[in-house]
């Protein structure tokens, strides 16, 4: 049974109600509605809304719902769409759908509202149980007017119609809000409050993953510079085993590119290279070695060990078991490339092909990527071995070496099929099967996976927008959550990645019509990257929708800038979105302000005092012909200018005029 098969059973069986175990299976139903359709979901209000699904080729469907009715034919395939008549907010309803070859359906407790797709990585995926004070917060969270559906994480290398899990529509209550979306949840807690319709809530997220596994192969493509590994995606997708080994070529060129010449650490190493060091056991993470060098090192280390196997054994099948890896390993036998794969902590065994293995001595090579926490080949020492057909095996849990790479190097390309590193995965699996169920907008969390490739972030939102609106449709609004302070306060002027993917994010912003940004620059933690001060969170992106979705006349975020002037005086820097005045904190004057030349070295903090109720003047004496400013700029900074809404000021860097 193939995949898409068995995807499409699993709705079936769903959707039908049908035992899908034993050996006697129901009837099947030919009438089979999107899981989106199903008891308790909130339809959009004040627009058409399409539904799609299922059914005998040909056959007519009816589809009614508070009087209105409409008809429409499956296509020759048994796929149809039907686009119901817009309603105002209310329920409950029922949707009633019945075919001329005699099935019927009916979808009840339906309401009309307002609905959200809330995406991105883990401080979107964070759930309520982990915010502050979170069992009253559980405690008090039924409402029947905020409905709540979480996709559950799966990846695709192919685009899918269905879901790879079933999908339920449940009403807020504390069974089902404990373990979903903080942010998201609160969003909609707060908007009801000055929006008293329905809401409801489409959580789709995978913490760790990046912008591009969440835009489709056509949208990458039209970024440019995907091409070869969207290539090798599909190649992946026809033949698994061409794409590990087309991996692994892409892997070993970045190797040769980025490392000192001559180095392969995948091929044979006469003797003991002096490099090469024993690994302290048993395996564990490599943070904990009491070794210098990696006490804090996120980035790749090499791990070889060699292994004695008889020519009775080299004849036979083999697997080759290595424990538990964290988080991606590229794995050799005897300098062949055998796999690439990702896993936080999760075991790997390889099949090895015929001919692999050989009598004698044999090298298996393993580079192993962390890009935070703990990482390494992490045992235990008895899941480590070589298994063969015949039964036996040959143990693996000891005498490895290692070989360190500085963080310098960099990161190798990540497979183009892993599920939260790769390309287009996420939207296959979980944003593509939403097909064009009607939105409000979209709340997207995400930016920490792509730090350090800031530099592309700005247009890869900008792709990410224009995709999901083929999809959802052209108006859809977004409404983005900046990067929160996280990491240590700068003493003096420094490079940031997360300041450049905050700045990413500003432009990306500014620079659509549609969307706004939610900044969270002083209420983040600087010693945890998931901030548990996520009802803060839910009630700036309500304010952004207030204004940006709803029309109100707020600002969306607080005070923004809006331009650098070089006076005489010295440089002035202007807001817009001020409500009220510019008010500062714990001091007379503002403080964060940099002015910068052409270079990182070139920036200088400098003194600032207020100018006018939405102006500030920065002292340029000494600073040599400022060409940019720079405020509240760093991983962790302290800001402390703000208006009288209490919403800061976000980060910024202009041009001086």
């Amino acid at each position: 049974m193939g995949i898409h098969w068995r995807i499409r059973w699993t709705a079936l069986c769903w959707a039908a109600g049908a035992a899908c175990g034993g050996t006697a299976l129901a009837q099947p139903q030919h009438l089979l509605p999107s899981p989106m359709f199903q008891d308790h979901a909130v339809l959009q209000r004040d627009r058409p809304i399409p539904v799609w699904g299922e059914a005998r080729p040909r056959d007519e469907i009816v589809l009614s719902i508070n009087a209105a009715a409409v008809r429409v034919h499956a296509d020759p395939s048994g796929h149809w769409r039907a686009v119901l008549p817009a309603m105002s907010a209310g329920g409950p309803y029922s949707l009633e759908l019945r075919t001329r070859s005699g099935e019927s359906r009916s979808i009840s407790d339906l309401l009309v509202g307002d609905v959200w797709l809330c995406s991105g990585q883990s401080n979107m995926e964070l759930p309520v149980s982990r915010t502050l004070d979170a069992e009253r917060e559980i405690s008090g969270s039924a409402n029947d007017r905020i409905r709540v559906l979480t996709v559950a994480r799966a990846s695709s290398a192919v685009p899918l119609a269905h879901f790879a899990d079933p999908v339920a529509w449940a009403a807020a209550s504390p069974a089902t809000i404990r373990g979903f979306s903080a942010a998201c949840y609160y969003f909609a807690r707060e908007l009801q409050k000055s929006v008293p319709v329905p809401m409801g809530l489409i959580h789709s997220s995978w913490g760790g993953s990046g912008i591009e596994t969440w835009i489709s192969d056509a949208a990458l493509r039209a970024q440019g510079g995907f091409d070869q590994r969207l290539d090798l995606l599909r190649l992946y997708a026809q033949d698994p085993a061409a794409g590990d080994q087309g991996l692994a070529l892409m892997w070993e060129d970045w190797w040769r590119a980025h490392a000192p010449a001559g180095s392969a650490p995948w091929k044979a190493q006469p003797g003991t290279s002096a490099d090469w060091r024993a690994v302290p056991e048993p395996m564990r993470d490599w943070k904990s070695w009491g070794v210098p060098e990696l006490k804090n090192h996120d980035g790749m280390v090499w791990f070889r060990r060699t292994v004695i196997v008889t020519p009775e054994r080299a004849a036979l099948g083999a697997s080759l078991s290595l424990g538990a890896i964290d988080e991606v390993d590229e794995t050799w036998v005897n300098e062949r490339a055998i796999a690439n794969s990702f896993g936080w902590g999760t075991e790997r065994t390889y099949p090895l092909p015929a001919g692999v293995l050989h009598a004698g001595e044999n090298s298996i090579v393993v580079n192993v990527l962390k890009t935070c926490c703990a990482g390494g080949m992490l045992g235990p020492p008895d899941h480590m071995a070589l298994r063969f057909a015949d039964g036996s095996t040959v143990p693996l849990g000891g005498h490895w070496r290692y070989q360190f790479v500085p963080e310098s190097m960099g990161y190798p390309p990540r497979s183009p099929w892993e599920s939260i590193g790769g390309l287009s995965t996420l939207y296959n699996a979980m944003i593509l099967p939403l097909g064009p169920y009607a939105l409000r907008g979209v709340a997207w969390y995400q930016g920490e996976t792509n730090a350090g490739r800031a530099g592309q972030y700005q247009k890869l939102l900008a792709g990410l927008m224009s995709d999901w609106r083929r999809q959802f449709g052209a108006e859809l609004p977004f409404l983005v959550v900046e990067l929160p302070d996280y990491g240590p306060a700068p003493a003096s002027p420094v490079a940031s990645d997360w300041a450049n993917l905050r700045e990413a994010q500003r432009r990306g912003v500014a620079d659509d019509g549609r969307a706004a940004l939610t900044v969270t620059i002083d209420i983040g933690d600087r010693q945890e990257l998931h901030p548990p001060n996520k009802q803060e969170i839910g009630r700036r992106l309500a304010r952004a929708a207030r204004h940006l979705v709803y029309g109100e006349n707020i600002s969306p975020s607080g005070p923004t800038a809006a331009g650098a002037q070089l006076q005489r005086q010295g440089v002035l820097v202007s807001f817009k979105d001020v409500e009220g005045q510019l008010v500062v904190y714990s001091a007379k004057d503002p403080i964060g302000f940099e002015l910068c030349g052409d270079t990182q070295a070139s920036c200088r903090f400098v003194n600032a005092v207020m100018q006018s109720d939405s102006s500030v003047l920065l002292d340029s004496a000494g600073a040599e012909a400022p060409a940019r400013v720079r405020f509240c700029w760093g991983d962790g900074p302290v800001c402390n200018l703000s208006d009288k809404s209490g919403l800061p000021a976000g980060p910024f860097e202009l041009e001086v005029r």
